[in-house]
């Protein structure tokens, strides 16, 4: 009797294996790779090239700056230099004044804007693009031709030298309404509205619970760039204000004069100045940054 020899059962045949592919799906992260992150430190080193710089300065003495080749690294003076910039620019009282005209500034340009922007985009009126034609056309108008009968109207109301003369101007810009009303065409639907105006809600009510959830991430942008303009305006305000009641930019520039300036005081002065807007977008920009991706998904 032989002994019959047995095979082993046939290992199964695999599948070619398939090269992978990245198929990203809703909710999945794209990663960056290492070239992006090498130029987005590049940029990251220019945008910050100009507040370093500064800060350098302003921690060096006048003489140092004055000589070749310029410091690259800090000093000892920054608190002296920046105790001299407060006290001869009077910036305690520039700060005050800066925060109440920019914040009061910034509130009403968001919602002025909005609710114009709302009306432009939503309501259906008479003349309606022909008021947003002229809206548009006014960001045409270079400011500077409007600062003399602007001066003369303030002065006829009894307003030089006040805070008022500053705000009043800039309650409402053309460039806000245009910005919230091109935001809210695409992110406020039409049938939200009536939905609401169907279940008995008053106008009061459609603006609250509906528009303004909706705009908020347009909001907070119009907000921070009505801030930062508003905080680093100078043309009008040196023409309204005088040195007894000056905004930021006005008192520091009280730290140019004399014949031989000191550009160290003048750069931490500056330092100063810049100081409200870097806390801030510290404070804020995660949600603003936050605001604008959501409105960017919502669209």
């Amino acid at each position: 009797m032989t002994a019959t020899q047995l095979t082993p059962p046939q290992a199964e045949k695999k599948p070619p294996r398939r090269a992978r592919t990245r198929v990203m799906g809703a909710g999945k992260q794209l990663h960056a790779g290492p070239v992006t992150y090498i130029v987005l430190t590049l940029f990251a080193l220019v945008s910050l090239a100009p507040l370093v710089w500064t800060a350098i300065a302003a921690s060096r003495t006048n003489t140092r700056l004055a000589q070749t080749p310029p410091p690259l690294w800090f000093g000892g003076n920054l608190f002296k230099n920046l105790q001299t910039a407060w006290e001869e620019a009077g910036l305690g009282t520039a700060m005050v004044n800066s925060v109440i005209v920019a914040g009061t500034i910034t509130v009403a340009t968001v919602l002025f804007s909005t609710l114009a922007g709302f009306a432009f985009a939503k309501l259906r009126f008479k003349f309606s693009n022909l008021l947003l034609l002229l809206t548009i056309g006014t960001m045409m108008v270079p400011p500077q031709l409007a600062v003399v009968p602007l001066y003369l109207w303030m002065a006829d109301l009894g307003w030089s030298n006040q805070l008022q003369t500053v705000v009043l101007p800039t309650l409402v810009t053309a460039f806000g309404v245009f910005f919230m009303r091109q935001y809210l065409v695409q992110a406020l639907p039409t049938e939200l509205i009536e939905a609401a105006r169907v279940d008995g809600a008053s106008s009061l009510r459609v603006v609250w619970h509906v528009v303004f959830p909706a705009a908020r991430p347009a909001m907070a942008v119009l907000g921070l760039l009505t801030f930062v303009f508003a905080w680093n305006d100078f043309l009008w305000p040196i023409i309204a204000l005088n040195q007894e009641n000056p905004t930021v930019q006005v008192a520091l520039n009280s730290l140019g004069t004399g014949y031989v300036p000191d550009q160290s005081v003048i750069m931490a002065g500056a330092l100063l100045g810049t100081l409200p807007l870097l806390i801030a977008f510290l404070l804020f920009g995660k949600q603003i940054v936050g605001g604008i991706m959501q409105g960017a998904i919502k669209g």
